[in-house]
């Protein structure tokens, strides 16, 4: 039976089938998965696509040397990917703060030139500007902001990914995006929210 990412068996079914054997069950896992992570990897490394490739591929890696002794109904297969690829950012940051090595900078010229590159440039920058409000919270705030509101986990999926109350979710969450809103506050008009009135 061919599978793919579309299919509507669960992420737990296809650890399952995989476990057993069946390679179509981990190329649409694969499918389903590694998105994700890879977009959460990279907003947590403050958009180091290539750390984020490496977390990714390192958190898949990992699933499927522990699918064998996948218990259904434990967990799911997200959260605890989630979990995996945020201690590996984790892991990485620290590396980083002992380099001082700073990844913001490094961040590509857009392209112009093409149609809509105003808007294109406008939404480049929107975009590093809400990298670098990241980077500058702790990091988990950080962690909570980004699976809350970008990733679109919900509280309980997050307490399960950090391994912390809901609460402490709850709490992480606030002050996260309260710092959010610090940090940006001061760069509307550069950003073009200026004109925008209060919408959005």
């Amino acid at each position: 039976m061919a599978l793919d990412a579309q299919d509507t068996t669960s992420d737990e079914a296809l650890m399952v089938l995989y476990a057993n054997g069946d390679r179509h069950a981990a190329m649409a896992l694969t499918q389903r998965v590694t998105p994700r992570v890879l977009a959460y990897a990279s907003r947590m490394l403050s958009g180091d696509r290539a750390e984020a490739e490496d977390v990714a591929q390192e958190t898949m890696l990992r699933l499927w040397r522990m699918a064998p002794a996948w218990r259904q109904g434990e967990t799911k297969v997200t959260t605890w990917a989630y979990r995996v690829a945020t201690n590996l950012c984790i892991d990485r940051q620290r590396s980083r703060r002992r380099k001082g090595q700073v990844t913001l900078d490094d961040a590509p010229d857009l392209a112009d030139g093409a149609p809509g590159a105003d808007q294109r440039l406008q939404d480049g920058r929107r975009m590093l500007a809400l990298e670098a409000a990241l980077a500058e919270l702790p990091d988990r705030q950080r962690q909570a902001v980004v699976l809350r509101h970008i990733e679109g986990l919900s509280n309980p999926e997050i307490a399960a990914v950090m391994e912390i109350g809901v609460e402490a979710v709850e709490s992480l969450t606030a002050r996260g995006k309260r710092a959010l809103a610090a940090v940006l506050s001061g760069q509307k008009e550069a950003l073009g929210y200026e004109d925008e009135g209060h919408a959005g």
